[in-house]
């Protein structure tokens, strides 16, 4: 079986020949780009073997049409195959320049007070939730507290194979409706909050930033810390005036860390904007005027039922709180296919 295109099987097996060379070489890890390289033969290699097992999949189907006729086993295989099936094209989807990265997740309350930044709170659960349910590891980089419940503002450093890929769709405005548990007359409240994914790029990728149009703040720490965290002026916060991005960064003790974490966020946004051409849609996600109605992507329903709809592929769950216990996955894999 040979396909073209992303399934040219016979150009990935040689190009993995080609990596597989260049990694037993003895000089291999001296190299800047060693960890990429090593990444990108465990994903080929993993890609190839689906291919090759789903290719002797449908060889014992074919066999075993020609001489049983005991249904429970051919139904068996035919599971199997089709298991096979939906794994490759998952990779298809997976198959963009930067799916393969780690990324970093933002959340940003809209207007409304407690009761957004109680749902950015509720956002950021769900995420780290999903990561430990799935095998993704996570960082706080950066943890602003709301003044009376949740938090004005994380981000948040997530690795894992195809982190990138899998969340990328998770951009936009997420909106929840339930009873707010802030309102003494028990009414419901629609809360709105963004969402940004941008992919973690490595930091000796060739971008050139002036200088002069960096706005650089120094502060003292929020977030948890160990000893020397919160008694200094060690958070960073860099705002990049012709784009008018903001990135901040808090976790580590030392300023120049943090400021090192912040200047490869922000180059990471930029050369994400320069692949998109989309400035405007990615700045907004820091205009809590642009979080609103008729902007989400998805709506999070607890009261007086419960429903999460995605707007983009009208997926829905009908267990809101198991939703927001980490339970995305199947939603994600669904909207692998937006455009």
């Amino acid at each position: 079986m040979t396909l073209g295109g992303h399934f040219d099987i016979n150009d990935k097996i040689n190009h993995l020949k080609e990596l597989d060379v260049l990694i037993n070489d003895p000089s291999f890890w001296e190299q800047s780009d060693a960890i990429n390289i090593n990444k990108e033969y465990t994903n080929l290699k993993k890609e190839i073997d689906l291919y090759q097992e789903l290719d002797e999949t449908l060889l014992l189907n074919e066999e075993l049409l020609n001489v049983s006729d005991d249904v429970t086993i051919i139904e068996s295989s035919i599971n199997d195959l089709d298991s096979k099936i939906n794994e490759l094209k998952k990779l298809t989807y997976l198959s963009d320049k930067f799916d393969d990265l780690a990324c970093y997740l933002e959340i940003h309350p809209g207007a409304g007070g407690t009761e957004s930044c109680d749902w950015a709170l509720m956002l950021l659960r769900m995420y780290e939730r999903f990561c430990d349910k799935n095998g993704f590891k996570y960082e706080e980089l950066d943890y602003q507290k709301g003044d009376e419940a949740g938090i004005k503002s994380c981000n948040v450093l997530i690795t894992g194979p195809y982190a990138y890929g899998y969340l990328k769709h998770e951009v936009g405005v997420h909106r929840l409706i339930r009873i707010s548990p802030f309102d003494s007359n028990k009414r419901r409240h629609t809360s709105f909050c963004s969402v940004a994914i941008t992919p973690k790029i490595d930091k000796d990728i060739n971008i050139e930033i002036n200088e002069a149009d960096l706005k650089i703040d120094v502060y003292r720490s929020s977030g948890n810390g160990g000893q020397g965290v919160n008694t200094t002026d060690s958070a960073v916060r860099i705002t990049h005036l012709p784009s008018k991005i903001v990135v901040t960064c808090q976790n580590e003790r030392s300023q120049i860390q943090n400021k090192e974490q912040a200047l490869n966020i922000l180059k990471s946004k930029l050369i994400q904007i320069e692949e998109n051409k989309n400035k405007e849609f990615l700045n907004s996600f820091s205009d809590s005027s642009m979080i609103n109605f008729g902007s989400q992507i998805r709506t999070y329903t607890l009261e007086p039922f419960q429903l999460v709809k995605d707007h983009r592929s009208n997926y829905e769950v009908v267990d809101a709180y198991k939703f927001l216990d980490g339970e995305i996955m199947e939603m994600l894999e669904n909207n692998l296919s937006i455009e």
